[in-house]
C-alpha cells in the first residue's frame, strides 16, 4: 500500500454466488479488485443524494458495479428539462418521483442491489439519521446550502464522502473524510470557509450544463467510491481534480487541512448562512413584488411602465414576455445602464425565477428609482399561470 492509499472502508461479505461470481468476472480476474474486493463492494451500504445529473451515472454503475446496498435521498419529480442529463430517467418517468424512477432503472441493471428511498428534503434534522445507516456518501447536489450540510453531517457521523460539481463545461470533484486515518483527514470547509455571496454563482437551472458532463464527472465519483470501499488505488482525498470539456484538460489542485476552520459540533441553519438572495434584494423585494396576474392586470389595463429583463441575451432567446427590454443584470448593478432606464414611468423587472430582479431591484432602489418593482417568479411563473403557450427552460 502506497503512502497515499488508505485501508478500505468495508469488510467483505462471507461469500458470492455462482451468479455473483458470472455478473461481476470481469472486476474478479483483476487483480487489484478480486473475490475480496468484489465481497466488499457487495456489502458496502452507499449514499447518493440527489437523483439528478450526477446521481444519474453515478447511481448506475454504482449498481453495475455490485454495491450492495443503495440510498438515494431526492424528494423531487422529473421533469422534461431534465432528460437532456438525468440518463437514469426516461420519458415515461415525467412526473414520476426521481428516487422512485431511479430505483425502477437500478432494478433493471442489477436485481441483486437493495435499494433505500429517503423521499424527504434533507435537512439538519434528519441528516445524521440518514448517514448513521451507510459507510460512504456521494455527494451530487447543486446548492451551497446542501453541500455544506451534508459536509457538516458528514463530520459529525465521522463518514467520508465524494463530493462533485458541475457547471456549464466545468466540473470538480474531490473526497472529504474528516476522520481520515494517518491525520489525512479534511472536511469541505477546508476548501470552502464560506459561502459565497448569494447571486454570485449562477446554479445549473441558471447558467447550465452541458449534459454529458455528468457522466463524466459522475464516473469520477464512482470510481472514487471503488477505490474507498476496497482500498485500491490512491483516493482524491486532500487533492481536487478540476475537468474542462473544452479544453480537455484536468487540473489537479492540493488541499490541505486548515488550521484556522472552525471544529464542527452541530448542524445549523443551512438556508440562512448560504442566503439564497441577499440582505439588500430580500429588503427591496418585500413589498416590492408583482404577482402574474398583477402584472397581467396593469398590460390590460393599458398602464404605461417599462419592463425591463434582466437575464441574459441568449435566455431571452428561448422565450420573452411581449413588450419586455433586455437590459442583462450585470449592467444594472454596475450602474452602466441606469442612464437608459426611464425616468418618467414605473419599471418592472423581471427575470427567470426572480432572484436576479430582485437583485436588480436592490440596485435600482439604491440609485433612487423608488417604485420599481419586479415579477415574482419571473418568466416561469408568467408562462405558468398567465401564458401556457410559452416554452420554460
Amino acid at each position: 500500500m502506497s503512502d497515499t492509499a488508505l485501508p478500505p472502508l468495508v469488510e467483505p461479505a462471507a461469500e458470492l454466488t455462482k451468479e455473483e461470481v458470472a455478473r461481476y468476472s470481469r472486476h474478479l480476474i483483476i487483480p487489484d479488485v478480486g473475490v475480496v474486493g468484489q465481497k466488499r463492494l457487495k456489502n458496502a451500504k452507499v449514499l447518493v443524494i440527489g437523483a439528478g445529473g450526477l446521481g444519474s451515472p453515478a447511481l448506475l454503475y454504482l449498481a453495475a458495479a455490485g454495491v450492495g446496498t443503495l440510498g438515494i435521498i431526492d424528494f423531487d419529480v422529473v421533469d422534461e428539462s431534465n432528460l437532456q442529463r438525468q440518463v437514469i430517467h426516461g420519458q415515461s418517468d415525467l412526473g414520476k418521483l426521481k428516487a422512485a424512477s431511479a430505483q425502477e432503472s437500478i432494478a433493471e441493471i442489477n436485481p441483486l442491489v437493495k435499494v433505500h428511498l429517503h423521499t424527504e428534503r434533507l435537512e439538519s434534522a434528519n441528516a445524521l439519521e440518514i448517514f448513521s445507516q451507510y459507510d460512504l456518501i456521494l455527494d451530487g447536489t447543486d446548492n451551497f446550502a446542501t453541500r455544506y450540510l451534508v459536509n457538516d453531517a458528514a463530520v459529525l457521523a465521522g463518514k467520508p464522502y465524494v463530493w462533485g460539481s458541475i457547471f456549464r463545461f466545468e466540473g470538480q470533484v474531490s473526497v472529504f473524510w474528516e476522520d481520515a486515518p494517518n491525520g489525512k483527514g479534511l472536511n469541505y470547509r477546508d476548501l470552502y470557509p464560506e459561502p459565497p455571496p448569494p447571486g454570485m454563482v449562477p446554479s445549473c437551472s441558471e447558467g447550465g450544463v452541458l449534459g454529458v458532463l455528468c457522466a463524466s464527472i459522475g464516473s469520477i465519483m464512482v470510481t472514487e467510491a471503488i477505490k474507498l470501499i476496497t482500498g485500491i488505488g490512491e483516493p482524491l482525498l486532500g487533492r481536487l481534480i478540476s475537468y474542462d470539456a473544452l479544453e480537455m484538460k484536468y487540473r489537479e489542485v492540493k488541499i490541505r487541512k486548515d488550521p484556522e476552520t472552525p471544529k464542527i459540533t452541530e448542524l445549523i441553519d443551512y438556508e440562512a448562512f448560504c442566503g439564497v438572495v441577499s440582505d439588500e434584494a430580500a429588503s427591496a423585494a418585500s413589498g416590492s413584488t408583482l404577482t402574474p396576474a398583477e402584472l397581467k392586470a396593469k398590460f390590460d389595463a393599458g398602464e404605461d411602465f417599462a419592463l425591463i429583463d434582466v437575464r441574459e441575451p441568449h435566455e431571452y432567446e428561448i422565450v420573452n414576455i411581449k413588450g419586455a427590454t433586455l437590459i442583462p443584470k450585470d449592467r444594472i448593478l454596475s450602474g452602466e445602464a441606469l442612464a437608459e432606464l426611464p425616468q418618467d414611468k414605473p419599471i418592472v423587472l423581471h427575470c427567470k425565477s426572480g432572484a436576479r430582479s430582485a437583485e436588480a431591484l436592490a440596485a435600482l432602489h439604491a440609485a433612487g428609482f423608488k417604485d420599481a418593482t419586479h415579477l415574482g417568479g419571473g418568466v416561469l411563473a408568467w408562462a405558468r399561470q398567465i401564458d401556457p403557450s410559452l416554452p420554460t427552460y
